[in-house]
This record gives C-alpha cells, sequence and structure tokens, in this order.
C-alpha cells in the first residue's frame, strides 16, 4: 500500500498520522547502519532542555512585518480574529480544543522543550500538549508532495553550514493549523530555520522565514532565542477538553 493510499484510508477512517519521509540510504535514520556512518562532527549538540525566553524583542507571537501583504483568503481570518477580540472573543480556538498547536506555534508557548540530538535525528519534545518533532539530518530529501502524509509539524530536514543547523519543514496540513494571530497556515506553507547556539551554549537562537503563497506575498522573517534550563524536566501532558470547559477561550469562540 503507497503512501497516499494509506492518507485516504486514515481520513476516511478519521485518523490522523505523521508526515512519512522515505531514507535515501534505504534505513531508518536510528537504525544501526546510518547511525554509525562516518560524518563530520556537527559544531554544537542541542540535547537539552530549552524554555523561550520572553522579553525585548523575543515576542511569544509570530506576527507578519509590517506591510506584509495577505492574500484575501488569510485577510479574512485575520480581519475576522480582530473583530473577535474587540468582543472579549476566542477566534477558532483550536488549542483550546486539544487541536496539536502545529510548528511555528508550538515552539514559543511558557512550557519548556526537551531536546535530543543523534548524528541522524534530532528529536524535540514540548511540554505542552507533548507534542514531538523530527528533524532528519541524515541526507534524505523531503517526500513527493503526492505521496506524503502532512501533519501539524510538518517534514522537518535538516542540514548543517557552517555554526548554524538550517531546517527546511514543508509537507503541513491545512485545517486547524495557524501561523498565530488570526494567519492560518495552509499546505503551501514553508519554514526555514537556522538555528545556533549563542552565549557560550547558554541560548539557543532560531532565525524562522517563513512563505505561504496561500496566504501571503512573498516572505518575512521572526527571530525567537531560548534559555537553556538545565533544572527542568519534560514530562508527560496531556490536553483533554473536558479540563479546559474553564478557560474562557473554549466557552466564548468564533468559530
Amino acid at each position: 500500500m503507497n503512501r497516499l493510499c494509506l492518507a485516504v484510508l486514515l481520513s476516511v477512517a478519521g485518523l490522523t498520522a505523521t508526515a512519512q519521509t522515505t531514507p535515501t540510504s534505504g534505513v531508518g535514520a536510528l537504525a544501526p547502519a546510518n547511525l554509525t556512518k562516518t560524518r563530520a562532527k556537527p559544531p554544537f549538540d542541542l540535547t537539552g532542555t530549552w524554555l523561550h525566553g520572553g522579553g525585548q524583542n523575543n515576542n511569544f507571537r509570530f506576527v507578519p512585518p509590517e506591510g506584509t501583504k495577505l492574500t484575501p483568503f488569510a485577510q479574512g481570518h485575520l480581519d475576522a480574529s480582530k473583530k473577535a477580540a474587540a468582543e472579549g472573543k476566542a477566534y477558532k480556538d483550536d488549542i483550546g480544543n486539544c487541536w496539536p498547536a502545529g510548528l511555528p506555534v508550538i515552539m514559543t508557548r511558557v512550557w519548556p522543550i526537551a531536546m535530543i540530538q543523534t548524528p541522524t535525528e534530532i528529536f524535540m519534545i514540548s511540554s505542552f500538549m507533548n507534542s514531538t518533532r523530527f528533524i532528519f539530518l541524515d541526507g534524505r530529501k523531503h517526500t513527493d508532495p503526492d505521496e506524503v502524509v502532512r501533519s501539524f509539524n510538518g517534514e522537518s530536514i535538516g542540514h548543517w553550514e557552517g555554526d548554524a543547523l538550517v531546517v527546511d519543514t514543508r509537507n503541513f496540513v491545512d485545517d486547524h493549523h495557524w501561523i498565530d494571530n488570526g494567519i492560518p497556515a495552509t499546505d503551501a506553507l514553508r519554514i526555514i530555520e537556522r538555528i545556533k547556539l549563542i552565549d557560550s551554549g547558554k541560548t539557543l537562537e532560531i532565525e524562522y522565514t517563513f512563505s505561504d503563497p496561500k496566504s501571503y506575498e512573498g516572505e518575512w522573517r521572526s527571530t525567537k532565542r531560548f534559555r537553556r534550563v538545565d533544572d527542568t524536566d519534560v514530562i508527560e501532558a496531556s490536553c483533554l477538553p473536558d479540563l479546559n470547559e474553564h478557560m474562557p477561550s473554549t466557552k466564548n469562540v468564533v468559530r
């Protein structure tokens, strides 16, 4: 059964699946034959627990720069979001209803992220919803868009450029998925992250470049910084709709 058929069957069944990649080498990222291949030593290791720092010029939100031209489709959502906010309402609060936050939103919540780096793959496990990102480093290519099973965190492929890790993420779902502040994410969304360790390894800096021709013209950038929190662990966390019933955003929401 090919991936396209699998995606259709899962959709009909009301189930979800993560994006599937095809290893260039023919073996999985964590297969011993892949892990033990000779590779150049990476400039840094992200293994540790990180927390978005907040503070000046480090907003929790992903906001398009002034002058970004939205498509009529995206502008309609943003206008509706602003109208709802003016009325004291939330607009399509999918996260409050336990839909996955997805990339990029999952990266900048107020909960820490545990990162585990291997030679072939990086795992990022958020304390918010236990959302997990998989960044492949073994040289594989992105899956054919006609075959991939799309996901909220997309399909992330990384490579090293000098002192930075460059991650190219594509193949997102386009339903119940938001960039932030009423800006919808579509299946054309592409996110490039340029990741560096600064301040002697105490700070993780990520420069994001967003493009999504179905939502806005051109590209826009945003830089976020995360601090290492060695006294913190990520533990199991679940989002259950009945536990969120007290939240204003789930009671007073524009759908």
